[in-house]
């Protein structure tokens, strides 16, 4: 028999159309993406790596990215925003500690943890950024808030007298070279570093100095880097 028409009233199925609540959400998600994305092959390659790398990383069309960022400037300023705010605060706590000695080493603390498990931080710290981002700025400022902390330290006789300021960024290389470890031998091979020469640093040090961080599973197989690895 051929199919008999039906009398039942036909339903009328409508897709859901986003709202723009979530239509911002998503919004946001992608560009949590790209700047996640961009931190990750700026860490790896520069800030001067390819525009289409970080797009390709996030999953996105390139004409996507640059509506979202139009220039590589706003994208590395971005991306590397939490890290500048990171440095930024743990200047203020330092500044802010009575004790400018226990200041100065938290900080380097930070510093230090931070390098070896955000290589993001690493590029902000140790690596220049395009000039609209005024990287030179952002760095006289950092220099001239240590050379005040360094100075009240060694006011105060937690430092030793010929300690200069040019001694941390000697520190912080020394530390940087550990990001090529992973995180579980990097972060204590850079506070037992650190705590090192901390005490050779103090104008009084305690006698005996204080325990050292245990120290991490390392033997010289640790220097070699494999081809292609910063």
């Amino acid at each position: 028999m051929p199919d008999q028409p039906s009398h039942k009233p036909a339903e009328h199925t409508t897709e859901a159309v986003p709202g723009p609540d979530a239509l911002r959400a998503d919004a946001r998600r992608n560009r949590e993406r790209v700047l996640e994305a961009a931190r990750e092959v700026f860490a790896a390659q520069g800030v001067d790596a390819p525009m289409s790398a970080v797009a390709r990383r996030a999953g996105v069309g390139v004409a996507t990215l640059y509506r979202r960022f139009p220039t590589r400037s706003s994208l590395v300023a971005a991306a590397f925003d939490d890290q500048l705010a990171v440095c930024a605060t743990a200047f203020d706590e330092a500044l802010a500690d009575p004790d400018p000695g226990h200041g100065l080493y938290t900080l380097l603390h930070k510093v230090c943890t931070t390098l070896v498990t955000d290589r993001g931080f690493e590029t902000v710290f140790m690596a220049g950024f395009p000039a609209s981002l005024d990287y030179d700025r952002e760095r006289a400022c950092a220099e001239e808030r240590l050379t005040h902390l360094v100075r009240r330290a060694r006011d105060a006789g937690r430092l030793r007298e010929d300690f200069s300021p040019a001694d941390i960024p000697l520190l912080l290389l020394a530390v940087s070279g550990l990001a090529s470890q992973p995180p579980e031998t990097a972060v204590p091979a850079a506070h037992r570093l650190l705590t090192y020469l901390f005490q050779s640093f103090q104008a009084t040090p305690a006698t005996p100095p204080g325990p050292l961080p245990p120290a991490p599973r390392m033997d010289l197989s640790g220097l070699h880097r494999p081809p292609g690895r910063p």
